[in-house]
Protein backbone atom coordinates (compact mmCIF):
# COMPACT_ATOMS: atom_id res chain seq x y z
CA UNK A 1 0.00 0.00 0.00
CA UNK A 2 2.51 3.12 1.29
CA UNK A 3 4.98 3.98 -1.67
CA UNK A 4 8.50 4.02 -0.34
CA UNK A 5 9.88 6.65 1.02
CA UNK A 6 13.68 8.30 2.20
CA UNK A 7 12.90 6.57 5.54
CA UNK A 8 13.32 2.85 5.38
CA UNK A 9 12.40 2.63 8.52
CA UNK A 10 9.18 4.84 8.54
CA UNK A 11 8.20 2.67 4.88
CA UNK A 12 8.80 -0.65 7.38
CA UNK A 13 6.33 0.65 9.99
CA UNK A 14 4.10 2.07 6.69
CA UNK A 15 4.07 -1.61 5.35
CA UNK A 16 3.43 -3.60 8.71
CA UNK A 17 0.46 -1.72 9.81
CA UNK A 18 -0.94 -1.49 6.58
CA UNK A 19 -0.55 -5.44 6.72
CA UNK A 20 -1.98 -5.62 9.98
CA UNK A 21 -5.25 -3.67 9.10
CA UNK A 22 -5.54 -6.09 5.89
CA UNK A 23 -5.76 -8.87 8.52
CA UNK A 24 -8.53 -7.09 10.94
CA UNK A 25 -10.09 -6.88 7.52
CA UNK A 26 -9.76 -10.48 6.63
CA UNK A 27 -10.89 -11.53 10.44
CA UNK A 28 -14.02 -9.25 10.05
CA UNK A 29 -14.61 -11.08 6.76
CA UNK A 30 -14.66 -14.58 8.41
CA UNK A 31 -16.89 -13.00 11.17
CA UNK A 32 -19.21 -11.99 8.19
CA UNK A 33 -19.01 -15.49 6.25
CA UNK A 34 -20.07 -17.07 9.63
CA UNK A 35 -23.17 -14.83 10.19
CA UNK A 36 -24.25 -15.45 6.81
CA UNK A 37 -24.15 -19.06 7.49
CA UNK A 38 -25.48 -19.03 10.70
CA UNK A 39 -28.26 -17.15 8.97
CA UNK A 40 -28.98 -19.58 6.39
CA UNK A 41 -28.50 -22.32 8.29
CA UNK A 42 -30.51 -21.39 11.40
CA UNK A 43 -27.17 -22.36 13.40
CA UNK A 44 -26.73 -21.40 17.23
CA UNK A 45 -23.85 -23.02 17.51
CA UNK A 46 -22.14 -20.45 14.56
CA UNK A 47 -23.61 -17.73 15.47
CA UNK A 48 -21.81 -18.13 18.96
CA UNK A 49 -18.48 -18.45 16.97
CA UNK A 50 -19.37 -15.07 15.45
CA UNK A 51 -20.40 -13.66 18.89
CA UNK A 52 -16.97 -14.92 20.49
CA UNK A 53 -14.45 -13.45 17.15
CA UNK A 54 -15.43 -9.83 18.59
CA UNK A 55 -12.76 -9.75 21.20
CA UNK A 56 -9.96 -11.12 18.69
CA UNK A 57 -11.20 -7.85 16.47
CA UNK A 58 -10.96 -5.44 19.25
CA UNK A 59 -8.31 -6.64 20.43
CA UNK A 60 -6.98 -6.06 17.04
CA UNK A 61 -8.40 -2.31 16.66
CA UNK A 62 -6.70 -1.35 19.77
CA UNK A 63 -3.54 -2.37 18.87
CA UNK A 64 -3.44 -1.10 15.24
CA UNK A 65 -4.11 2.49 17.43
CA UNK A 66 -1.42 2.63 19.31
CA UNK A 67 0.75 1.74 16.78
CA UNK A 68 -0.51 4.16 14.25
CA UNK A 69 -0.63 6.74 17.36
CA UNK A 70 3.21 5.54 17.95
CA UNK A 71 4.23 6.59 14.13
CA UNK A 72 2.75 9.79 14.10
CA UNK A 73 4.43 10.75 17.74
CA UNK A 74 8.21 9.88 16.44
CA UNK A 75 7.82 10.60 12.50
CA UNK A 76 5.47 13.44 12.39
CA UNK A 77 4.59 12.63 9.12
CA UNK A 78 3.10 15.42 6.61
CA UNK A 79 0.85 15.30 3.80
CA UNK A 80 0.28 12.19 1.75
CA UNK A 81 1.48 10.16 4.77
CA UNK A 82 -0.52 11.59 6.92
CA UNK A 83 -3.71 11.52 5.28
CA UNK A 84 -2.73 7.64 4.78
CA UNK A 85 -2.20 7.14 8.57
CA UNK A 86 -5.85 9.12 9.18
CA UNK A 87 -7.40 6.61 6.20
CA UNK A 88 -6.05 3.86 8.25
CA UNK A 89 -7.26 4.97 11.41
CA UNK A 90 -10.57 5.85 10.18
CA UNK A 91 -10.38 2.33 8.35
CA UNK A 92 -9.82 0.05 11.33
CA UNK A 93 -12.17 1.93 13.09
CA UNK A 94 -15.00 1.04 10.03
CA UNK A 95 -13.62 -2.77 10.17
CA UNK A 96 -14.07 -3.25 13.55
CA UNK A 97 -17.81 -1.71 13.68
CA UNK A 98 -18.04 -4.21 10.89
CA UNK A 99 -17.47 -6.76 13.01
CA UNK A 100 -20.21 -5.31 15.61
CA UNK A 101 -22.78 -5.72 12.76
CA UNK A 102 -21.41 -9.06 12.69
CA UNK A 103 -22.01 -10.07 16.02
CA UNK A 104 -25.42 -7.92 15.36
CA UNK A 105 -26.56 -10.61 13.21
CA UNK A 106 -25.69 -13.13 14.73
CA UNK A 107 -27.30 -12.30 18.00
CA UNK A 108 -30.63 -11.38 15.73
CA UNK A 109 -30.50 -15.05 14.52
CA UNK A 110 -30.41 -16.52 17.87
CA UNK A 111 -33.34 -14.54 18.64
CA UNK A 112 -35.19 -15.34 15.70
CA UNK A 113 -34.37 -19.63 16.46
CA UNK A 114 -35.86 -18.98 20.06
CA UNK A 115 -38.48 -17.19 18.69
CA UNK A 116 -39.65 -21.15 16.68
CA UNK A 117 -41.26 -19.45 13.37
CA UNK A 118 -37.34 -19.26 11.42
CA UNK A 119 -38.49 -20.72 8.53
CA UNK A 120 -41.63 -18.66 8.53
CA UNK A 121 -39.87 -15.65 7.35
CA UNK A 122 -38.09 -14.34 4.29
CA UNK A 123 -34.81 -15.01 5.00
CA UNK A 124 -33.37 -15.70 1.36
CA UNK A 125 -33.26 -11.64 0.22
CA UNK A 126 -31.50 -11.04 3.44
CA UNK A 127 -28.57 -13.45 2.61
CA UNK A 128 -28.57 -12.23 -1.33
CA UNK A 129 -28.03 -8.64 0.07
CA UNK A 130 -25.59 -9.63 3.03
CA UNK A 131 -23.78 -11.69 0.10
CA UNK A 132 -23.19 -8.22 -1.72
CA UNK A 133 -22.33 -6.54 1.37
CA UNK A 134 -19.56 -8.93 2.05
CA UNK A 135 -18.37 -8.57 -1.55
CA UNK A 136 -18.20 -4.79 -1.12
CA UNK A 137 -15.92 -4.90 1.42
CA UNK A 138 -13.89 -7.29 -0.19
CA UNK A 139 -13.78 -4.93 -2.55
CA UNK A 140 -12.64 -2.11 -0.75
CA UNK A 141 -10.16 -3.18 1.27
CA UNK A 142 -8.67 -4.91 -2.01
CA UNK A 143 -9.17 -1.18 -3.96
CA UNK A 144 -7.55 0.55 -0.08
CA UNK A 145 -4.51 -2.26 -0.42
CA UNK A 146 -3.95 -0.73 -4.14
CA UNK A 147 -5.20 2.84 -3.54
CA UNK A 148 -7.31 2.43 -6.13
CA UNK A 149 -9.67 5.78 -6.62
CA UNK A 150 -11.71 4.09 -9.75
CA UNK A 151 -12.42 1.52 -8.08
CA UNK A 152 -13.35 3.21 -4.89
CA UNK A 153 -16.08 4.82 -7.16
CA UNK A 154 -17.61 1.96 -8.12
CA UNK A 155 -17.48 0.71 -4.91
CA UNK A 156 -19.78 4.51 -3.94
CA UNK A 157 -22.16 3.00 -6.95
CA UNK A 158 -22.85 -0.39 -6.20
CA UNK A 159 -23.33 0.57 -2.14
CA UNK A 160 -27.21 1.92 -4.10
CA UNK A 161 -27.96 -1.34 -4.82
CA UNK A 162 -27.66 -2.34 -1.21
CA UNK A 163 -29.63 0.40 -0.31
CA UNK A 164 -32.27 -0.37 -2.63
CA UNK A 165 -32.43 -4.22 -1.21
CA UNK A 166 -32.64 -3.05 1.93
CA UNK A 167 -35.71 -1.19 1.10
CA UNK A 168 -37.22 -3.64 -0.64
CA UNK A 169 -37.06 -5.88 1.92
CA UNK A 170 -38.40 -3.55 4.78
CA UNK A 171 -41.42 -3.27 2.49
CA UNK A 172 -41.95 -6.85 2.45
CA UNK A 173 -41.92 -7.31 6.25
CA UNK A 174 -44.39 -4.94 6.72
CA UNK A 175 -46.35 -6.93 4.56
CA UNK A 176 -45.57 -10.03 6.48
CA UNK A 177 -46.46 -7.90 9.52
CA UNK A 178 -49.75 -6.82 7.99
CA UNK A 179 -50.86 -9.95 6.89
CA UNK A 180 -50.36 -12.11 10.48
CA UNK A 181 -49.55 -9.86 13.80
CA UNK A 182 -47.98 -12.95 15.16
CA UNK A 183 -44.75 -12.56 12.67
CA UNK A 184 -44.37 -8.84 14.28
CA UNK A 185 -41.44 -9.88 17.16
CA UNK A 186 -39.76 -12.04 14.82
CA UNK A 187 -40.11 -9.89 11.95
CA UNK A 188 -39.12 -7.06 13.88
CA UNK A 189 -35.50 -8.85 14.27
CA UNK A 190 -35.14 -9.76 10.89
CA UNK A 191 -35.50 -6.05 10.33
CA UNK A 192 -33.08 -5.36 12.64
CA UNK A 193 -30.33 -7.63 10.81
CA UNK A 194 -31.60 -6.18 7.51
CA UNK A 195 -30.03 -2.91 8.67
CA UNK A 196 -26.97 -4.43 10.08
CA UNK A 197 -26.46 -5.95 6.47
CA UNK A 198 -26.94 -2.22 5.19
CA UNK A 199 -24.47 -1.31 7.40
CA UNK A 200 -21.64 -3.34 6.36
CA UNK A 201 -22.38 -1.66 2.89
CA UNK A 202 -22.11 1.88 4.61
CA UNK A 203 -18.49 0.71 6.54
CA UNK A 204 -17.35 -0.91 2.95
CA UNK A 205 -18.53 2.91 1.46
CA UNK A 206 -16.79 4.63 4.14
CA UNK A 207 -13.69 3.06 3.12
CA UNK A 208 -13.90 3.29 -0.55
CA UNK A 209 -14.09 7.39 0.04
CA UNK A 210 -10.83 6.84 2.01
CA UNK A 211 -8.95 6.02 -0.26
CA UNK A 212 -9.97 8.71 -2.43
CA UNK A 213 -9.06 11.37 0.77
CA UNK A 214 -5.68 9.83 0.56
CA UNK A 215 -4.79 9.92 -2.97
CA UNK A 216 -6.70 13.18 -4.14
CA UNK A 217 -6.43 15.21 -0.58
CA UNK A 218 -10.53 15.67 -1.03
CA UNK A 219 -13.10 14.75 1.38
CA UNK A 220 -15.84 13.55 -0.33
CA UNK A 221 -18.47 12.54 2.30
CA UNK A 222 -21.91 13.96 1.50
CA UNK A 223 -20.29 14.66 -2.06
CA UNK A 224 -22.71 14.18 -5.16
CA UNK A 225 -21.08 11.34 -7.55
CA UNK A 226 -20.87 13.98 -10.22
CA UNK A 227 -18.97 15.86 -7.58
CA UNK A 228 -16.92 12.72 -6.51
CA UNK A 229 -16.52 11.51 -10.62
CA UNK A 230 -14.63 15.01 -11.25
CA UNK A 231 -12.09 15.05 -8.03
CA UNK A 232 -11.12 11.72 -9.61
CA UNK A 233 -10.64 12.74 -12.81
Amino acid sequence: MPEKHLSTQFDSELSAVSTRVMELGGLVESQIRQAIYALSQFSVDVANEVTATEARVNAMEVDIDRELSSIIARRQPTARDLRLLIAISKTTANLERVGDEAEKIARMVRSIINSGSPRSLPSLELRVAADMASGLLRKALDAFARLDTAAAVSILKEDDLIDKEFDGFVRKLITYMMEDPRMISPSLDLLFLAKAIERIGDHAKNIAEFIIYVVKGADIRHSSMEQIESVVK
